[in-house]
């Protein structure tokens, strides 16, 4: 049995604060990567990255994602070296600047997680849920307090979208999150936010398969959607990522009616909007 604690209370416990996912939140994505598929190699200063962390802020966001390597499909390995050379210094600057900030680290290394706690995260966005740390990183959520993002993915971001398969997309998908949130559930860690992973080893198919079946994921916990500006989208309108903000407009208002309660954006502003205007029609 599934004991969902921050489901049933709807909040989310950080270092920084209550987070009151009540009414759906926004995390804007700060990459820090020179690859990344839409905005990479964009931040390449510190004095860069503050001026992105304080317009997103600006605009709406509730939680900023530092991430030091690119998990788009066929993205090359990076060290763990490097990695924390990208996030550390950029962590502990935007925590300065910004002390009230929630800020979570995009990251499946124990270390890299670990490193960017003390330098001033409150939250860790693990693509592995714990796979790729051999689940050392539950131990560090558990010590920290800090909640916890899992996500599902088929493969590794090298190979990922090379003929992805399931018998049933949702189901699999479900099931190993379940496993994981069962897992953590035993240690007594109950602020976990799921994540489908939209295009981490998925088709186009497999990818509007669980966007349909989205609400079925909130027995689990609070649903973190990111679709922003992916091929999901601009597979079927024809279209590159810099075409797409209105595709993936349209899939934020398709994912909150379906019970998303964090989306993970590059533009914060329209997501802000599509949030307002959906808490209009849930309202009204």
């Amino acid at each position: 049995m599934l004991r969902l604690g921050n489901h049933l209370d709807n909040v989310l416990n950080t270092p920084s604060g209550v987070l009151d996912l009540s009414t759906p939140k926004i995390m804007g994505i700060v990459n820090l990567t020179p690859d990344s598929f839409y905005d990479g190699g964009n931040y390449n200063t510190i004095d860069d990255v503050l001026k992105k962390v304080n317009a997103m802020l600006n605009e709406g966001a509730d939680i900023l994602d530092f991430g030091g390597y690119s998990t788009r499909p066929g993205a090359k390995d990076v060290s763990e070296k490097e990695e924390i050379s990208r996030v550390l210094e950029p962590i502990k600057e935007a925590k300065k600047a910004f002390p009230k900030s929630i800020i979570s680290v995009d990251t499946f290394r124990f270390r890299v997680a670990e490193l960017a706690l003390s330098a001033g995260a409150d939250i860790i966005n693990d693509i592995s849920a714990g796979d790729g740390s051999n689940e050392k990183i539950f131990q560090l959520v558990k010590d920290s307090k800090t909640p916890y993002i899992i996500m599902h993915k088929q493969g590794s971001p090298k190979n990922m979208q090379t003929n992805p398969q399931y018998q049933n997309v949702t189901n699999e998908v479900f099931g190993y999150l379940a496993n994981k949130v069962s897992k953590l559930n035993e240690m007594s860690i109950y602020d976990v936010v799921i994540d489908p992973g939209f295009g981490f080893g998925k088709t186009v198919k497999h990818n509007y398969q669980l966007l349909k079946n989205l609400a079925s994921f909130q027995t689990l916990g609070p649903i973190m959607v990111g679709v922003s500006r992916k091929s999901m989208i601009n597979k079927v309108l024809n279209c590159n990522p810099s075409q797409s903000l209105n595709g993936t407009s349209v899939l934020h208002a398709f994912s909150l009616n379906n019970g998303a309660k964090v989306l993970r954006v590059h533009d914060v502003k329209p997501a802000f909007e599509a949030i307002q205007l959906f808490e209009q029609f849930i309202g009204s």
